[in-house]
């Protein structure tokens, strides 16, 4: 089964509390001198729509998943069951009715500690659907506030049927006052909550997908 590689920008979550310090080793990295800088990945898109492209703080990750697509597809649409599998998810609220379309909205929570920037919170999270193509991509966007805290996310998602399972893609940018107070340390909490959802997305449709003895 692949491991998940990052190329570069997740859900604010109890990372949070990451080290600063690691964050600063990021700002001071000096690039050595002659160097070759790689290109970085076009932006994944849905129906042409993509993450937003004046953000500072932005993360994409990616991992193959050895689970049918139907299964990933259900497990990342069933909004109301995501406290299921996702441990920094406390609750979900569909707030329409009927199927998963463009013009969805949804609002969850998850706790942030304490953390150089902010207090403990939680955080009120209102998602909506922008882009849907079923069984190939979503986007959604949406606020994310909590004490002393207001993130605007734009979040895309990529299910490609490759050898061994569905590749699956995820790309999401952060903007605001607090995030852009320290780039390098909000797109470190990023990547590992992008991380952190797409390996719990992995285990939960590998593990539906299991033959049972």
């Amino acid at each position: 089964m692949s491991r998940t590689r990052t190329t570069t920008t997740t859900t604010t979550t109890a990372l949070l509390t990451l080290p600063l310090t690691a964050a600063a080793l990021l700002a001071t990295a000096a690039t050595p001198a002659g160097a070759a800088t790689a290109r970085p990945a076009p932006s994944l898109t849905c129906q042409g729509k993509g993450v937003d492209p004046k953000a500072l703080v932005r993360a994409r990750t990616e991992t193959v998943i050895d689970a049918p697509l139907s299964t990933i597809w259900k497990l990342q649409t069933d909004l109301e069951r995501w406290p299921d599998w996702q441990t920094h998810v406390t609750s979900t609220d569909r707030l329409d009715h009927g199927p998963f379309r463009p013009g969805s909205a949804f609002r969850w929570t998850t706790p942030v500690p304490p953390n150089p920037a902010t207090p403990a919170t939680s955080l009120d999270i209102t998602s909506t659907v922008r882009q849907v193509e079923r069984g190939s991509c979503i986007r959604w966007t949406g606020p994310a506030v909590g004490e002393g805290l207001h993130i605007d996310g734009v979040h895309v998602w990529s299910f490609q049927k490759v050898r061994g399972g569905v590749l699956v893609r995820t790309e999401e940018t952060h903007t605001g006052e607090q995030v852009d107070a320290n780039v390098p340390y909000a797109t470190e909490i990023l990547e590992q909550g992008l991380e952190a959802w797409l390996g719990e997305l992995k285990a939960a449709a590998e593990a539906r997908s299991c033959p049972r003895g």
